[in-house]
């Protein structure tokens, strides 16, 4: 799955510093960097659609490259498709010539994961003075009216609060259901998920996400995957910054509460002293052998939410918003364009802060940067997510009633949440799956009383009712699942739902083996190898 080096003679010894030209002469589209899929993998069904996704190592498999976070560079690329087709990359400029052949440059220096091709039958609309939607014709107008006006708002916001951004446009493109991420930061074009569609904007932080990637992961990226925080930490960070400047501080800490209850899940699955529960992970020949050596699989919760706190732990030794706020703006100008380790980052940020340096802070006992980096398990430090508190307990309250023997019905009827927002449901949820399985007949009650929950088209909350369903063995609303499982294929959700099925019932194991028999065709190649590892099938089946 790793591909193999392509090793190239010169004719003479080059001399250091001199400009070579090689062409390459090459073929591809078998590897697993390119998605070939049938018009029935898409949303439109009437005609196929490829799309190509570059990180962590799967470029390799699309052009011959330096296929490493720590080379970047500049590129441009000539595209001819058939007629009814448009190709879209991740490129600053793009034009159409004749013969529908596209030409595009990119004239930022970026790794080679970020280059990203598309062609299918797909159009545009605008949304903002720097960004437009890219859709099959089918979901253009959902696209728009989600998304409009909203995108120029968070870009201003990640301007003033981390600098210039430095990529012209800020395109989006929904991908078809099957695509397996949430989204993938391509510079001026993320791919997102069709689940973001939720017809009510409940899930545009989704992009706030993806945006944050503007100045980190993009423009400071890690050199290795083997610190990928330096990546997501920070992106987290950032994101949860533009959030606060956005809705408020309450909801930015509910959403990251639900943040760091994936990461205790991820944790409990694992066991907090995994290998990959440290920030620095080690990935070489050797390292965890049932791994073998493709960073792919080391993706999880730790770089994320662990990478969130220790980010904010450095924040808190700053102990003041608007000077950690210039750091980060100082860190992007430093390093823009570059490749770094965790050890530029925490030198640059010691540097920025003599007095701290002067204090020792690397070395705090029980906080050592060194124990961040290179320990498993749960975050020593955790930031203060008590603002969220008004959000959560009356979320917390409810799910206790919900959780009782007897239901007070008097009590659960008093609480209306038709007010509550995307997280404060997905926090109820969280809590309700936590005490489940519930005393027989309650997940019932609960499905009649919250149609607004149980028959939910926000994808967040269908995973979390999924999950429910599962857990308390509510075979009435099995179809759900199977419903969910069908109608995308976002590893995020897909996998959970798996290994809830497996570690059920002889009923959810029929279910399990049932649906991806009839989805699996439509399921990215990694994640039908993710399913079929949890159901047990080997490579032979």
């Amino acid at each position: 799955s790793y591909g193999s080096a392509l090793h190239i003679a010169l004719p003479q010894a080059p001399r250091a510093g001199q400009l070579l030209t090689l062409l390459i002469d090459y073929e591809a589209g078998e590897g697993p960097g390119v998605c070939w899929l049938s018009p029935e993998q898409t949303a439109g069904k009437q005609k196929p659609y490829m799309y190509t996704q570059g990180q962590a190592v799967l470029n390799r498999s699309f052009f011959p490259c330096f296929d490493t976070p720590s080379v970047k560079f500049t590129y441009s690329a000539t595209v001819k498709v058939p007629e009814g087709f448009t190709a879209v990359m991740s490129a600053t400029s793009w034009e159409k010539q004749k013969d529908n052949t596209f030409v595009f440059k990119m004239s930022q220096p970026i790794p080679s994961y970020l280059i990203a091709l598309v062609v299918g039958d797909i159009v545009s609309a605008d949304v903002g003075p720097r960004s437009r939607v890219w859709a099959e014709p089918c979901l253009i107008e959902a696209a728009k009216k989600e998304y409009d006006g909203v995108i120029e708002e968070f870009l201003v916001v990640g301007e003033k609060l981390f600098g210039p951004y430095v990529w012209g446009r800020y395109d989006i493109l929904f991908m078809p259901p099957s695509f397996p991420f949430g989204g993938m930061e391509n510079p001026c074009l993320t791919f997102v998920t069709p689940c973001l569609l939720a017809g009510d904007r409940s899930l545009v932080d989704v992009i706030i996400h993806e945006i944050s990637h503007s100045w980190f992961g993009n423009l400071v990226t890690n050199a290795t995957w083997g610190e990928f925080w330096l990546n997501e930490g920070f992106t987290m960070y950032a994101q949860r910054r533009i959030s606060t400047e956005v809705y408020g501080l309450p909801y930015t800490c509910l959403e990251a509460a639900t943040g760091r209850a994936l990461l205790r899940q991820h944790m409990d699955a694992t066991g907090e002293d995994h290998p990959l529960n440290r920030l620095r992970v080690v990935i070489e020949p050797g390292f965890c052998l049932f791994l073998g050596v493709n960073p792919d699989d080391t993706y999880n919760e730790t770089p994320y939410e662990k990478g969130y706190c220790f980010v904010s732990y450095l924040a808190h030794l700053v102990g003041n918003q608007s000077k950690f706020d210039a750091f980060l703006q100082a860190y992007v100008n430093r390093f823009k364009f570059q490749s770094i380790t965790a050890d530029d980052t925490l030198g640059f940020f010691l540097e920025y802060f003599p007095e701290l340096k002067e204090k020792g802070v690397d070395s705090i006992p029980g906080f050592e940067f060194d124990r961040w980096l290179n320990t498993p398990g749960w975050p020593p430090y955790l930031p203060d997510l008590s603002p969220g508190q008004q959000l959560m307990r009356p979320a917390d309250e409810l799910a206790e009633l919900w959780a009782a023997d007897g239901l007070n019905m008097e009590a659960i009827e008093a609480v209306d949440i038709t007010g509550w927002r995307t997280y404060q449901l997905v926090y109820f949820l969280d809590q309700v799956l936590q005490k489940s399985p519930l005393p027989e007949g309650n997940v019932k009650r609960l499905s009649k009383m919250y149609p607004k929950i149980s028959q939910a088209q926000n994808a967040e909350l269908r995973l979390r009712w999924c999950q429910i369903v599962l857990k308390n063995n509510l075979e009435a609303e099995y179809s759900k699942v199977k419903d969910f499982l069908h109608s995308q294929g976002k590893q995020k959700y897909t996998l959970p739902l798996y290994r809830a099925m497996w570690g059920g019932s002889e009923a959810t194991r029929a279910l399990a083996m049932e649906t991806f028999s009839a989805t699996a065709p439509q399921l990215h190649v990694n994640v039908q190898d993710y399913v079929k590892k949890i159901l047990g099938l080997g490579e032979a089946e």
